[in-house]
């Protein structure tokens, strides 16, 4: 007798590094492999190809790493990208987000950023007259992020402090993104990092802190030692919420992938 197919499909997952650097790549794969997902979903990662920016720190290297990516995509997946979604790895308003969502044919249509992701983990999280911020990389992104942050959520941000602004701004560290795994002293990422991390909660009503960089991935402990120092420890390791982009990223994905499942089953009853 023959079988039936019920239930069950694997989830296949793709994290794409649009940067060139291997040891970004590296970093993500360590947060990864800690997150709480069901066994047959699978998480592959892609790092960016040569011709793509080793560090993305400005609006010239978000459209440079755009082209190589998207070229060698097309040419390491002719008949498509074969899986169920992407995750684009890079904190910012990436362009590749909206290319490959829009792109039908070529890719899958459940796609998302890192940027994107956090934002809406952020405000699950926050309480009535709580605030969120982002601490990131050079001083670039301070504008590019407060921008993108009001264009996401369709309203103008209001000035950082103000009454009933949820959204505290954006605080950089002035380092790169590939600083957080290469070439610079692990003494000078903390301390600088830390700095920020101060700026940030120095304005008032913050409970949540956004991980503005794929590089900072597992840099958490970093920012909860710098609320310890600032604000003490129950503030730092009972009230705080670090948001890691790289998580929030993949496990909205994966809900969002079921519940598309879902709804095309229903469609079929």
């Amino acid at each position: 007798m023959g079988t039936q197919l019920v239930r069950g499909k694997t989830t296949k997952i793709l994290v794409l590094n649009p940067n060139s650097s291997e040891a970004m790549t590296d970093g993500m794969n360590t947060v990864i492999g800690s997150i709480d997902l069901p066994y047959s979903t699978e998480i592959h990662t892609y790092t960016g190809p040569e011709g793509a920016p080793a560090s993305i720190n400005d609006g010239k290297d978000l459209e440079e790493s755009t082209t190589a990516v998207l070229k060698d995509l097309e040419t390491s997946y002719p008949n498509g990208v074969d899986y169920d979604g992407v995750v684009i790895a890079c904190y910012s308003v990436h362009p590749l987000v909206s290319a490959m969502q829009h792109d039908h044919t070529e890719c899958p249509n459940v796609v998302t950023g890192i940027f994107e992701a956090s934002i809406l983990a952020a405000l699950s999280v926050l309480a009535y007259g709580e605030a969120w911020g982002i601490i990131t990389t050079g001083k670039f992104w301070e504008e590019h992020l407060a921008t993108g942050v009001g264009n996401f959520l369709g309203a103008e941000t209001r000035s950082p402090g103000t009454e009933n602004s949820k959204f505290a701004g954006v605080e950089s560290t002035g380092l790169n993104a590939s600083d957080f795994h290469l070439g610079v002293d692990p003494s000078i990422v903390r301390q600088k990092l830390k700095e920020a991390t101060k700026r940030l909660l120095s304005k008032g009503r913050v409970r949540c802190v956004v991980m503005g960089c794929a590089g900072m991935a597992g840099l958490e402990d970093i920012i909860r030692e710098a609320a310890n120092e600032e604000k003490g420890e129950e503030f730092a390791y009972s009230q705080l919420h670090v948001v890691d982009g790289i998580r929030a990223a993949i496990m909205q994905l994966e809900h969002t992938i079921k519940y598309q499942r879902l709804l095309a089953w229903k469609a079929m009853i």
